[in-house]
């Protein structure tokens, strides 16, 4: 195994780096004008069902079962290529890329996400951050089990986790304990669902926006 670094930098994509919510009313909209409603609502019950099934986002699996139902809608075809060629990288929130290339010269960055095999892989692609981290990227489909696997490949003696999910972020808490600091940025859905928040304990850092971050006293996170 390699020597550990002193701090590895880990990141979340969706609603961290990029703004996921965006990306998802891009994704409502374009299949309202394709599809309607009735096709789009069909659409968003079988997407929320495989996501309770698989425990993440599967937008091509749904799009596939709902091909299932459906084989004789050539539209089909318009709403694969749309989320295939979406332009992630205009959704990334202002100062994610500043703030990698903030973090850098003290650590290695590393995208740490849920998320499908094909779909997510592309979006990291797309929007630039692949090539921003230097291919340092891990997709699982439950990242905060699989820290062991993080440690193996990125061996450190501390960790700073960025996470719109204050869920994940006490998880990993709780295995990696004072090793691990935890920043919470304020951004999507999910860190702004205030019955969300009140089920976990808070951050050890908490920012509005991704790009605060940009501007940190980095020290003060691996104290």
């Amino acid at each position: 195994m390699n020597a550990p670094h002193d701090v590895v930098f880990l990141f979340d994509v969706d609603n961290t780096l990029l703004d996921n919510d965006h990306v998802l009313s891009d994704l409502r909209a374009h299949m309202m004008r394709e599809f309607g409603e009735e096709n789009s609502a069909r659409y968003w019950d079988i997407f929320e069902n495989l996501r309770a099934e698989l425990g993440y986002a599967d937008y091509l699996g749904a799009l596939q079962r709902y091909r299932q139902e459906r084989q004789d809608d050539c539209r089909l075809l318009l709403m694969s290529q749309f989320l295939i060629d979406y332009p992630f990288a205009n959704r990334l929130y202002p100062g994610s890329l500043d703030v990698l290339q903030h973090v850098r010269p003290h650590g290695p960055t590393v995208i740490l996400s849920d998320g499908d095999v094909v779909f997510q892989p592309r979006k990291v692609t797309r929007s630039g951050l692949w090539g921003e981290v230097e291919g340092r990227v891990l997709i699982y489909v439950h990242k905060e089990t699989m820290l062991a696997e993080v440690e193996r490949r990125f061996p450190a003696k501390h960790y700073v986790m960025v996470d719109d999910k204050l869920r994940i972020l006490a998880a990993m808490k709780k295995i990696w304990g004072e090793r691990l600091t935890t920043v919470f940025p304020r951004q999507g859905h999910y860190a702004l669902d205030a019955r969300e928040i009140a089920k976990y304990p808070p951050a050890d850092i908490t920012i509005e926006r991704i790009g605060d971050l940009a501007g940190f006293d980095l020290a003060s996170l691996t104290r």
